[in-house]
């Protein structure tokens, strides 16, 4: 038995659907631990590209159980419309499970989201819009609507009852927006109860248990990163759950003593969509060469993505907070028409010249901070149809042994484009050591 998580470690977008679809060949349970359709993930299979946003990535094989576990929010119509994209394109959904405990996204929760981010003008904190982060806020105040309620008219009808009089004082009175009727929301429940009956897994802690009892391997995969973590990432500018190792724990019922691998995911850069700091952001020509040729559009938004180097002070703090005992560096070949490619070392102080040689957590000093770089020279070569690491161009390998050493984690899997087999691997997270 060998238990993985798949861990983004920047912030999002770093290619996490890719390697969850690789090792998924290994695991017979992968679990989606958190987040919601706020994520996008996308993976390529010969000349085809699947886009996720709630449901795990393994999906694609259809001998593996696949569960959106217990720390995961659901908007039933998104789950709904990316159920009927994959059936429509022959893709068996029948081993999808869904966790009771999961949370559903209402409504007033996407009006709350929308509305609110409004109101915040310049300090908005670029969310999707898509009711996240009100959603875990009834969660956590204990007023939220969770999978199991939709089947239980008696506990739906409380929980509304108490939900609905302070939702509506919230819509009418801070957001001047209409307040819904009872029966608008039972009629959207009833929707989802219809949309997740066929997938709900009733007892999904103890077929979680008997799984790990069973010794098979179980994969949990993440959403956004870990600069997005709500308790470790660049607060407030983050999302509204913890993507980090101690997440997929809590969002999957797989205590921390089963967990066996961590496996962090960086690009080979470093992007972030939406507000907040980005101390090696690029806005000059390099910027939008990664931008163009790594195809940094956001899968949810559509958003283009904030590029820039690779910053190893970030890189080295997601292989603390998560506890990762190997890294898969991503998209390694948006790299091989460049002549020189940088890595921030460290971060100077433009007011006292004091340098960080350590990732800094308050915000508010991270305008007045800029990178330190070491420079490598590029490969001017495609990397694209390389099988192996030694069959790299010698300056490909170099940069990896670089970063390996200024991360201080190794790595056990990179990246040379989009598609399934354009991954080189170095160790599999799956087979015992």
């Amino acid at each position: 038995m060998s238990n993985v998580i798949v861990i983004g470690a920047q912030w999002g977008d770093e290619g996490k659907a890719k390697i969850t679809d690789l090792l998924t060949d290994e695991a017979s349970l992968v679990i989606r631990y958190q987040g919601g359709c706020n994520a996008g993930h996308t993976v390529v299979v010969g000349d085809e590209t699947f886009k996720f946003h709630l449901i795990p990535s393994g999906i694609l094989y259809g001998d593996k159980i696949c569960m959106i576990g217990n720390g995961v929010v659901i908007h039933p119509e998104a789950l709904r419309k990316e159920l009927d994209g994959l059936i429509s394109r022959n893709i068996d959904t029948s081993k999808l499970k869904i966790s009771p405990l999961a949370h559903i996204t209402m409504p007033y929760h996407l009006d709350i989201d929308s509305s609110s981010e409004k109101n915040l003008g310049k300090n908005k904190i670029g969310t999707t819009n898509k009711g996240i982060g009100p959603t875990y806020v009834d969660k956590f105040d204990r007023i939220g609507i969770r999978v199991e309620d939709l089947f239980d008219e008696e506990q739906l009808n409380a929980k509304l009852d108490r939900a609905i009089a302070l939702k509506n004082k919230q819509l009418e009175g801070v957001y001047g927006l209409k307040p819904y009727t009872k029966q608008q929301l039972l009629d959207y429940c009833a929707k989802a109860a219809e949309i997740i009956k066929p997938y709900l897994c009733e007892d999904a802690v103890y077929m979680v248990s008997d799984y790990l009892k069973e010794g098979k391997n179980i994969l949990l995969e993440g959403a956004q990163g870990t600069m997005l973590d709500i308790d470790y990432g660049t607060y407030p500018y983050v999302t509204s759950s913890n993507p980090v190792a101690g997440g997929a724990c809590t969002g999957s019922g797989v205590g921390p003593a089963f967990v066996d691998e961590a496996v962090g995911i960086s690009k080979a850069y470093l992007t972030r969509v939406g507000e907040g700091p980005f101390i090696t952001e690029l806005d000059d020509e390099y910027g939008k060469k990664l931008l163009e040729i790594g195809h940094e559009y956001g899968v949810t938004t559509g958003r283009p993505r904030r590029c820039g180097w690779f910053d190893a002070l970030v890189s080295k703090y997601a292989v603390m907070v998560n506890g990762l005992t190997s890294m898969a560096i991503t998209k390694l070949d948006v790299f091989d028409t460049f002549d020189e490619i940088k890595v921030c070392v460290a971060y100077k102080d433009k007011r006292n010249g004091k340098v960080y040689d350590k990732y800094v957590s308050n915000i508010n000093v991270h305008k007045y901070l800029e990178p330190v770089y070491e420079s490598y020279p590029g490969w001017k070569t495609a990397t694209s149809d390389v099988k192996s690491f030694d069959k790299l161009p010698e300056n490909a390998q170099n940069y990896i042994k670089a970063l390996e050493k200024l991360i201080g984690c190794k790595i056990s899997i990179v990246s040379v484009g989009p598609d399934r087999a354009q991954t080189i691997v170095l160790s599999n997270p799956f087979e015992k050591k």
